[in-house]
């Protein structure tokens, strides 16, 4: 007797996606996105390479949930900073956190994103702008928080917030590229305080004197 009953197509996936993506982001925080073969991603994932393009399709788009998956698990502690309701204490926070993050010894140092496909050949070029794209909008993320404390009163009124923002850009990149080329937690923490040092400028004096945002304060 004939079974019409329809086969499944393919066989199940062998793996955990999460996990999978998790060793996929390592090897591409360690060998960024050129230097990590197909050979490379799929020794550290576990899966054979048809099994890596039937789950991702292609090593961009692994590389896009990889990067995804890093912001999620990794670059938390970013988010966490930022949510301290003083915005002082927000940015001094997220660079002293940088410099203890992008020395830990359990993983690759650096940040995955921030100094990822700096320069790239030609047909990689759409995987650059993607992490140019995150570095911009976490820029954008950093700008919002210090127009938020300016709005309050926290940070004097004639801050300006994009550039303050870029700044802090700039030093946790720069952080990054010093602590993959080497550079202790208290080097890259001594040069975060530099960074604080001048962000407390930016603070206002009296905070407590001034007026409700409401009512004319910006």
């Amino acid at each position: 007797m004939k079974n019409n009953t329809p086969r499944p197509r393919g066989r199940p996936r062998a793996f955990d996606r999460d996990e999978a993506l998790a060793k996929a982001a390592e090897t591409f925080w360690r060998l960024g996105y050129e230097g990590a073969s197909i050979a490379d991603l799929t020794a550290a994932m576990g899966i054979t390479p048809q099994s890596l393009y039937a789950a991702f399709s292609s090593k961009a788009d692994l590389y896009r949930e990889a990067l995804a998956w890093y912001q999620v698990h990794i670059g938390a502690w970013a988010v966490e900073a930022l949510a301290d309701p003083d915005v002082g204490a927000a940015l001094t926070r997220l660079l002293r956190d940088a410099a203890r993050e992008f020395t830990r010894p359990d993983h690759p140092h650096g940040c995955m994103v921030s100094t990822a496909v700096l320069t790239c050949a030609v047909e990689n070029a759409p995987v650059a702008r993607h992490v140019s794209g995150l570095r911009e909008a976490t820029i954008g993320i950093i700008r919002a928080r210090i127009e938020r404390g300016i709005a309050e009163g926290q940070f004097r009124p004639d801050t300006d917030a994009g550039a303050l923002a870029r700044f802090v850009g700039a030093m946790i990149q720069g952080m990054s590229v010093q602590a993959q080329d080497g550079a202790s937690e208290g080097a890259l923490a001594a040069l975060a305080e530099h960074a604080i040092a001048e962000i407390a400028r930016r603070r206002m004096e009296n905070p407590d004197r001034l007026p409700h945002p409401a009512k004319g304060f910006i």
